[in-house]
């Protein structure tokens, strides 16, 4: 730890500030916060306001996803603008009725999973971490799991996936979402998975994977836990509060990697 000028009282809060994105000590100026900290205050404050209306991009998004060999459709929510999305979330969590009939065209039995991606209150957060999630995803998912597409929701809220699960007559729908920005961070993703999805389910019936940003958790870090509570939900035949996240359990538990032929897939 470097010494503090002569004639400067060393500061015992230094080391605990380069530890945390949390405004803790930020001392005074007068009867003020310093002037460095409030400037500071402001940029994330407008930060995190520029993200709540940044617009979503699902064309450049789902180019993305097609590289990755993901089918990929395109939905809107009843929301017709930000503007109301913002002033009523209930529009957010329910598809717009031609977009209700174009996934009900898709909709065949035997679907164990559908994926959703939603620009929520941070687009910005689908756009930079969805990919690399999935991405990371894909290879950790079960052999032999029946997947239906993979769909772009704009103005979209955590329930959407609901409804776009019951219609797709899918077992367990995930959806990814930009989550409220905060003052530290205005890009973090939150991850929302639910056991036979369908209008009118309720939080306690979900399992949530919050905070996957660069600060947070890893899009690598995220999918191997989703990749746990998807073969746990669908073995066990539950999401929610009956379904605890054991996630980093298993992985201290899971035995070496062999170099013998693997004989099959292990439930969690």
């Amino acid at each position: 730890m470097s010494q503090a000028p002569a004639g400067k009282t060393p500061d015992p809060w230094a080391r605990w500030r380069c530890a945390t994105p949390a405004r803790i000590a930020l001392g005074r100026s007068g009867d003020a916060l310093p002037t460095a900290e409030l400037l500071r205050f402001g940029w994330a404050h407008a930060m995190a306001r520029d993200a709540v209306h940044a617009p979503f991009d699902p064309d450049a998004l789902q180019t993305a996803l097609q590289h990755q060999g993901w089918p990929v459709v395109q939905v809107h929510s009843r929301a017709p603008d930000r503007a109301s999305y913002l002033q009523r979330p209930d529009l957010g969590r329910r598809l717009a009725p031609e977009d209700a009939r174009k996934l009900g065209a898709l909709a065949r039995d035997g679907q164990d999973l559908c994926l959703v991606i939603g620009d929520g209150l941070s687009a910005l957060a689908a756009a930079r971490h969805a990919a690399p999630l999935l991405e990371a995803l894909r290879p950790l998912l079960p052999a032999g799991l029946e997947r239906g597409p993979l769909v772009l929701a704009t103005q979209a809220r955590v329930a959407l996936a609901d409804e776009i699960g019951e219609i797709l007559r899918a077992r367990l729908a995930v959806i990814l979402l930009g989550e409220r920005p905060g003052l530290s961070t205005p890009d973090s993703l939150g991850l929302y998975l639910t056991y036979q999805p369908r209008v009118g389910a309720t939080d306690a019936q979900r399992n949530c994977i919050s905070n996957v940003h660069a600060q947070g958790l890893t899009p690598q870090a995220a999918a191997a836990r989703l990749a746990w509570l998807i073969r746990a939900a669908l073995r066990r035949q539950l999401s929610g509060v009956a379904l605890k996240d054991e996630s980093e359990q298993a992985m201290i538990d899971m035995p070496p990697a062999s170099t013998e032929p693997n004989e099959g897939e292990t439930d969690p």
